[in-house]
Order: structure tokens, then sequence, then C-alpha cells
């Protein structure tokens, strides 16, 4: 790999993660507008959004060949309500004030799929992958002494995505046309629950002001945009290079929870993070050292 591939990869997962890593900006401008509102019009703006790049591209053959199978179908539907339901608490978190619970979440997500690997895929730890485990239980342990229950929002965000990771590992779907189809799926639910809203006289698709409504359109491209430069960096990159860009999304989550929103970051929570952190460490130094041996 040329050194101007591997610095365009780069370029494309800082875009990539510094995108999602700024979310929480984005969809606290929304805060007026219900969660479930939100998620149906970005699911509807996504799937439009991605409708055209799939005409643009004319890959309209690779969204069939997805569907031949009832495997790839119903596996699909899976990551569609894993990424939808990861989505929604998102929402709820940015909404709440819960967004330092949210990047926790995300810094745990790699954790999860090593635990993922473990159970369902059978792979092996070494003793400092489990090393990395122990500590993220540990802050998982610290989270419910100090709160006194669980830590469901990091814990929901951290398992959806992870479980969301290992689904779309196995299906042999490009990521335009997944997300296509994922969204495609989460509009008969939005549909049924924009209905019901009507009927309660709210309307989720329409009667918003113009900013809110150009606020949610490009909610859809938002949701797009990340997912392709982060397709682009991982066709340019290693998976350690990948891996390691990976932790500037909830660094910045956690920046903008405590510097721009203000939400306290009190010293139990603190070592829940500094329990996280030191865990990722360990992680990486591992996949590091697999790397290298592998090279």
């Amino acid at each position: 790999m040329s050194s101007n591939s591997h610095l365009v990869g780069v370029g494309f997962g800082l875009l990539a993660y510094g995108m999602w890593g700024f979310f929480p900006l984005f969809f606290r401008q929304l805060s007026h507008v219900p969660p479930l509102d939100i998620l149906s019009n970005r699911a509807v703006w996504a799937c439009a959004f991605v409708a055209v790049l799939l005409t643009l591209r004319r890959d309209w053959r690779k969204v069939l060949a997805a569907l031949r199978t009832k495997r790839q179908v119903l596996m699909l539907a899976v990551a569609a309500l894993l990424i939808g339901s990861n989505w929604l608490v998102f929402l709820w978190a940015v909404a709440n004030q819960q967004v330092i619970a949210s990047s926790l979440g995300y810094f745990l997500t790699p954790l999860v799929n090593v635990v993922l690997g473990l159970l369902i895929l059978r792979e092996r730890l070494n003793r400092l992958k489990w090393i990395s485990v122990a500590l993220a239980v540990a802050a998982i342990g610290n989270e419910i002494l100090w709160l006194g229950r669980l830590p469901w929002v990091s814990l929901f965000l951290a398992g959806t995505f992870g479980t969301y990771g290992l689904v779309r590992k196995q299906l042999p779907v490009d990521v335009v046309s997944g997300l296509w189809l994922e969204t495609l799926a989460m509009l008969p639910f939005c549909g049924l629950y924009a209905l019901w809203q009507a009927e309660l006289g709210h309307l989720v698709f329409s009667g918003h002001d113009v900013t809110t409504m150009c606020l949610l359109i490009g909610a859809g491209a938002l949701t797009a945009l990340p997912l392709l430069s982060f397709s682009a960096a991982a066709q340019r990159l290693d998976l350690v290079t990948l891996g390691m860009l990976m932790y500037i999304n909830p660094t910045l989550q956690f920046v903008t929870a405590v510097w721009v929103f203000g939400e306290a970051m009190l010293m139990p929570r603190l070592l829940s993070f500094a329990l996280i952190w030191s865990g990722l460490l360990v992680f990486s130094w591992s996949a590091w050292r697999e790397y290298r041996a592998a090279g």
C-alpha cells in the first residue's frame, strides 16, 4: 500500500469519526423534537438520500443481490432493528443530557466486540485481552455502585452497536446497499408511528418550521456521509489503524458533553472512564502486537 493511499485513508477515517463525534452537537439542535420523530425522519431521508446515491452509481444490482436469500433478508432485518434502536437511544441520550453516558457506551464497544467474538465466534482471548475485559467489567461495576442501577444507556449503545457490527460482518453486502435496505426496513414502523401520532393530532413529517425541517432532512444525509467515508477508509487502512481512529468518536462526544453541554463529570464516573481507557489501552497494545506478529 502506498503512503499516499494510507494518508487518504487516514483522512477519510478522520472525516468519518469526526462527523460521528459531532453528532451530539447536531442533534441537540433538534432537542425540541421527540426522539421517535427524529428517528422516523432520519430513516426516511437517509433512505431517500442513499437511493439517489445508488442511482447515480448504478448500483441497484447489488441491492437485488442482497435480497436473493431468506437468510440475508433476515439478517438485514436484524441489523435494521439493532441500528434503529441504537439511533433511538442515542437521540434520547442527547435530548436528556446523557451524552457522557453515550460516550461511555461507544468507548465500551470495542470491548463488547471482544466478548462477542469469545461467545459467538468462539475466538480465543490472550492474557492482555482478558485484562481489558476485566477492566471493562470493573467499570460497569463501578457505575452500578455509583448509580445504584445498571448504566443502561451505555450498555445498550455498546451492546446494540457491537452486535450490529457482528451481524454486518457476516453479511456480504456493501455499506451503501446495506444502509438503504436497513433504512427501508425501518419505514413500515416509522409509517405506523406517524399514523398513530396523526390520530393524536401530531404530525411527524410536516408542520415544522423551516429550520427544523432542514435539520431533519439534513439528518438523512448526515447518516450516510460518515458511513461512506468509513467505507473509503476501511478500503485503504489496516484494521489496527482503523481501530485507533475509532476512539475519536467517543472522545469528541465526551469533550462535547463536558465542555459544551456542561454535563457534570463526578469522580465516580471519572473512575469508570479511567478503567475503560485503561482497558482500551491494554486492548490496543494487544492488537498492535498481533498485527506486528502477523506482518
